[in-house]
């Protein structure tokens, strides 16, 4: 079996199922990946049910205690060649500038000798980054200090948040894989020659055998409230404020609509939860709009399997595993048609697809499915389908494989699956 690190900042975070497919997924293919992250979630966004058994497997890079900082000086002595090339991508790495800057890579220096330690006592021939964001710099910098080699997976929506020095983290990892076409061009616009060699497309998926209804979908009865839920991070960029508008205007309608929100703010609610319940407070909905905080998939698929529509409003997605579990739940869905979402959609036939920040538009879409609830059982039906076909969750554990095979010496005789190098 090949043993690898698999790195995920603050993990296990509210958004992380589908890395722990991912996972499982590896582990059929002859994949052991051990689970490394920069620090703990808050507590109130790690909610899934496999979270604690998870948390105490992790090792965590941070806090780095006094006795860890002389071990990981000491290893990065190791190697004087490693240490040279370490610094020199350290000092020369893009920064947002100023010397404050500049003494924060060489501190994830430090962490990337932290991290060459920790691969060396795991027995781990390389570590694949579910991040392009400092993540990536911590598993560069412990490559060019002369520990494993890496990889990395672009989640989106976008790779300018990710912040800078792309360039360098790509130019030095094995392969990447990237979740969408469209994520896939911006890459090969932004990052160019400094791309890996090989890199594969494989959205995130959903594991079918686990998402399934209990009871077929049934519209609403006759006076009985449309329910609405959604799901997803409390992020402006998740687009929950022009949903819960949409709201407001089914109510103008005269449309009885109530929504469920679940997810939580990076804070553990602290944060952008608060500007969102203002706002429904502000519009008079506390009775009709709910935000259930971060709750395990369990009780994500109790609020889907309830639920008469899915919508989320977001401004930009890379592709939405939310929206694949909600099909996955043969449900009627109607989403924004940002980032990759397009690629999972085709609109009308397993799903309805609307211009974001159009709240006007979405509740047309909605009131459109409760007024042909023929039509909203014709995509309920094919959406199931949609997602089966390309979009479960062992293909981008297949992704990783492949570029496991293709770039690490000796990985494909350990891999159990015949896996394609070529």
């Amino acid at each position: 079996m090949l043993r690898i690190g698999f790195f995920i900042p603050e993990f296990p975070g509210q958004t992380h199922i589908f890395l722990w497919r991912e996972r499982q997924a590896l582990a059929e293919l002859g994949v052991q990946a051990g689970l490394i992250s920069t620090r703990p979630p808050p507590r109130a966004i790690a909610s899934h049910s496999w979270a604690a058994g998870a948390q105490r497997e992790t090792l965590y890079l941070t806090p780095l205690p006094p006795r860890d900082m002389l071990g990981a000086g000491l290893e990065a002595l190791r190697n004087p060649a490693g240490l040279a090339r370490g610094i020199g991508a350290a000092l020369s790495a893009e920064t947002k500038g100023g010397a404050k800057q500049r003494l924060r890579m060489l501190g994830l220096l430090a962490m990337g000798a932290r991290l060459k330690r920790m691969a060396r006592d795991q027995g781990w021939d390389h570590i694949h980054v579910h991040s392009c964001a400092d993540s990536a710099n911590v598993a560069m910098l412990a490559e060019r200090l002369g520990g494993p080699s890496y990889s990395l997976t672009l989640h989106g929506p976008t790779l300018d948040g990710y912040g800078p020095n792309q360039r360098q983290k790509w130019r030095h990892a094995r392969f990447a894989t990237i979740i969408s076409r469209l994520l896939e061009g911006v890459a090969r616009r932004e990052i160019g020659d400094d791309l890996p060699p090989v890199i594969r497309v494989a959205p995130m998926g959903v594991d079918l055998s686990q998402i399934r209804r209990s009871a077929p979908w049934q519209p609403p009865a006759p006076g009985q409230a449309l329910r609405i839920f959604s799901c997803g991070r409390l992020n402006a960029v998740k687009g929950h404020d022009r949903l819960i508008e949409t709201v407001a205007l089914l109510h103008a309608r005269g449309i009885d609509a109530k929504l469920e929100i679940a997810g939580e703010d990076e804070q553990g609610g602290s944060g952008y939860r608060r500007e969102l319940q203002a706002l429904i407070d502000a519009k008079g909905l506390a009775e009709s709009v709910t935000l259930l905080g971060a709750v395990s998939e369990d009780r994500v698929r109790e609020g889907l399997e309830n639920a008469h529509v899915f919508a989320l409003a977001s401004l930009n997605e890379g592709i939405s595993v939310a929206i694949m579990e909600a099909m996955a739940m043969e449900m009627p869905v109607v989403v924004t048609d940002v980032g990759g979402n397009h690629e999972l959609i085709t609109s009308g036939r397993d799903a309805v697809l609307v211009p974001p920040e159009r709240p006007d538009l979405m509740a047309d879409a909605i009131a459109d499915l409760l007024g042909d609830p023929a039509h909203a059982l014709e995509l309920a039906h094919a959406s199931r389908a949609r997602v089966a076909a390309d979009f479960h969750h062992r293909r981008s554990a297949e992704a990783v494989a492949l570029g496991l095979a293709d770039t690490l010496p000796g990985a494909a005789s350990k891999l159990r699956l015949p896996v394609k190098t070529t």
